[in-house]
């Protein structure tokens, strides 16, 4: 199974997990992102997953496949940006795409990069949560400076804010503010710029 794939069936597991504690701020929470969220019944015995074909074109869904997998593994960040804009993600000038990052392969036009951020290796933007009976749909926007380190999972309907910082491997289940760093399962801010580094308990910030 390819990584756009465990990204489509692995957020049906992960937003489950998330919902209903405090994510990535004081007060914000991931119901705050699930109501934000399409939500689109689906029908039939199976779970919701089975009716992507009817969900998106799957001739569209292939082409942004194909332009995901060259801009994963393109060594080339001008060559990166030029093939995610074709087909639809809004991507900032001089935005950074690490190796085998990878964007939502079904709704790519729902993403925004603002100018100067970086998208880290192997990190996942989802625009799309398939679910037993449902599949949810968010819009996903790294704002401006803002860096989304290795590993992470950013979910449908999460704005990374300007300047913010996701730690590596961390799970994005709510909004980040901005000039703050969240880390963990589910992240949670650990430091803010005005604290001079120093995370949300006063202790040295080890995020990163």
């Amino acid at each position: 199974m390819t990584h756009e794939d465990d990204g489509a069936a692995g957020a049906a597991d992960t937003s489950g997990e998330a919902e209903g504690t405090d994510r990535a701020g004081d007060s914000t929470t991931d119901d705050s992102r699930t109501d934000r969220l399409e939500r689109r019944p689906t029908r039939g015995p199976r779970n919701s997953l089975w009716s992507w074909p009817d969900a998106k074109s799957p001739l569209v869904v292939v082409r942004n496949y194909v332009v995901i997998v060259l801009a994963r593994v393109s060594p080339s960040l001008r060559l990166k940006n030029w093939l995610l804009r074709r087909i639809g993600v809004t991507v900032g000038t001089g935005v950074a795409w690490g190796l085998e990052s990878t964007p939502d392969v079904f709704w790519p036009e729902r993403i925004t990069v603002g100018s100067d951020a970086i998208v880290g290796y192997d990190a996942t933007l989802l625009c799309h949560e398939f679910l037993q009976e449902e599949y949810r749909l968010g819009d996903v926007v790294v704002e401006e400076g803002a860096m989304v380190g290795a590993g992470a999972v950013v979910l449908p309907g999460v704005t990374v804010g300007e300047g913010a910082r996701v730690a590596a491997n961390s799970l994005v289940a709510a909004d980040v503010p901005p000039e703050t760093t969240a880390a963990g399962v589910p992240a949670e801010v650990v430091s803010r710029a005005d604290e001079g580094g120093r995370s949300a308990d006063g202790t040295a910030e080890a995020a990163e």
